[in-house]
């Protein structure tokens, strides 16, 4: 038996379609909480995608959860106790336990390149043990076939 599972999120461009959230009360447009579609038992990711101008609304922080933020499109910044960092595609964002955070998307201006796209990122959630700096529970079988050899092209 195998345990993997297979989702599609979708494109980019078409994140902001989604409506979600983890409280339905306070699900929106451009978030995807793809761990309650998967199952996941050590980590957690969400797809965002807010529109130039839009923020987050409020402040959090974890006591048992670390957060790392990949940016993959538009421009933003993250407030983070009392710094504010601007990110972008490209930019990723550790954020330990204990930390307040928050997050927009700068408002729309043609001085600020990619401040008029969507501003889009994963946010991967995990905690429990610390990871080794070199995975030590694998194997590998460099004596096993690759597999894609006879398998038809993506299409």
């Amino acid at each position: 038996m195998t345990d993997y599972e297979v989702t599609d999120i979708g494109a980019l461009d078409a994140w902001r379609d989604h409506h979600g959230g983890f409280d339905p009360a306070r699900a929106r447009d451009g978030r995807r909480v793809v761990d309650h579609e998967l199952t996941m038992d050590y980590i957690g990711m969400t797809a965002n995608a807010l529109e130039p101008g839009e923020e987050a609304g409020y402040w959090h922080a974890h006591s048992r959860v670390e957060e790392l933020y990949v940016f993959l499109g538009g421009h933003g910044q993250m407030g983070l106790d009392d710094d504010v960092v601007d990110v972008r595609a490209g930019s990723v964002v550790r954020v330990g336990t204990g930390v307040w955070r928050t997050w927009r998307a700068i408002p729309a201006s043609s001085d600020v390149p990619g401040s008029t796209e969507q501003l889009r990122w994963l946010c991967i959630r995990a905690g429990g043990e610390r990871l080794p700096a070199l995975p030590d529970d694998s194997q590998r079988a460099p004596e096993r076939p690759m597999p894609w050899s006879d398998a038809p092209p993506i299409s």
